[in-house]
């Protein structure tokens, strides 16, 4: 996991660190990643955007908790319909998730786009409701671009998540500093968060890689990241 800092939102941020890629990317409307996903001269843009059904379920949720409306509530059960299948299949290949999507995920993503249009029809184009609805069929190729692709997930949840702490401690200390204090702080973030990921207790891999980095060869250093470290300290627990 690799968290990496900028000192402000402007889309070039984002076009500098991803000018490089190609494929997938996950993420949520933010308006800096357009750029990324136009094609040029005729040919495909070289990364797919992939929307995230979360953000459009929320939009919904805020409606339905405002004015129990009605149509916000089906919408809620309509897209609950979409993680309903994708909790049955998490975990599984790509090729068996595709699989699964295609005959269990699509006709819901059918149904749903028709129900959509007609309710749009029936209200107030400048209510929330309608905003919502706008929202989800303006970014449908997106939306629907999971399932043609069973390595890729229905929401951003992992990622939104993963922001988690560095939106609540944003709120707490307020400030990093400076830009190099938020550089630290990024790849703190991405040490901690790291050895999370793969199930190692971050305080006693940092004290144990801290107390004898000084002399480990730089030409093995990967074999003290936190999946090498947690295999490491397994097999040594065995052997003891």
């Amino acid at each position: 996991m690799l968290y990496h800092y900028t000192p402000d939102r402007k889309g070039e941020r984002c076009r500098a660190h991803l000018s490089s890629f190609r494929g997938h990317l996950h993420a949520d409307g933010y308006a800096g990643f357009a750029e990324l996903y136009r094609s040029l001269d005729g040919k495909p843009a070289d990364v797919t955007e992939v929307a995230c059904w979360a953000h459009v379920r929320r939009k919904f949720y805020d409606v339905h908790k405002v004015n129990g409306s009605s149509i916000a509530k089906e919408a809620l059960e309509r897209i609950g319909a979409l993680f309903d299948v994708e909790r049955a299949i998490a975990g599984k290949p790509p090729d068996e998730r595709r699989a699964v999507r295609i005959t269990q995920a699509q006709p819901r993503h059918d149904e749903l786009a028709a129900w959509f249009d007609a309710r749009l029809r029936l209200i107030p184009g400048k209510s929330e409701l309608a905003g919502a609805i706008r929202y989800a069929r303006s970014r449908w190729s997106a939306l629907t671009a999971y399932l043609d692709d069973g390595r890729l997930e229905v929401s951003n949840n992992a990622a939104e998540n993963a922001i988690r702490p560095v939106t609540l401690g944003r709120k707490n200390w307020l400030f990093a500093g400076s830009d190099s204090g938020g550089m630290r702080a990024a790849i703190l973030y991405t040490l901690i968060r790291s050895a999370r990921l793969n199930g190692v207790e971050p305080e006693a891999w940092l004290r144990d890689v801290l107390s004898r980095i000084a002399d480990h060869p730089i030409n093995r250093v990967d074999e003290l990241l936190p999946w090498a470290w947690a295999a490491r300290e397994g097999s040594a627990k065995l052997a003891a």
